[in-house]
C-alpha cells in the first residue's frame, strides 16, 4: 500500500474524535489493510498509524501487543 493511499483513505473522514484505534481504522476503510500489514509489513501498519495521528508510545503499544 502507498502511502498517499493512506492519506487519501484518512483526509474523506471528517472527523476521528471519541473514537477508539479500531472504529477509526474501520470508518477509513484501512482496516483489513492495517491487520493484514501487522502480519506481512509491520512499517505499513505504523504509517497508518501515525496517519491517524496516534502519539508513539501509543503505537508502539498496539505493534507490540501484536507481534
Amino acid at each position: 500500500m502507498k502511502e498517499e493511499h493512506i492519506i487519501k483513505a484518512i483526509s474523506k473522514v471528517e472527523s476521528f474524535a471519541g473514537m477508539t484505534v479500531n472504529e477509526m481504522l474501520y470508518i477509513s476503510g484501512l482496516d483489513n489493510e492495517f491487520y493484514r500489514s501487522l502480519e506481512t509489513d509491520k512499517i505499513i501498519a505504523e504509517k497508518i498509524l501515525k496517519h491517524l495521528k496516534l502519539d508513539n508510545s501509543t503505537i508502539e503499544s498496539i505493534l507490540k501487543i501484536e507481534k
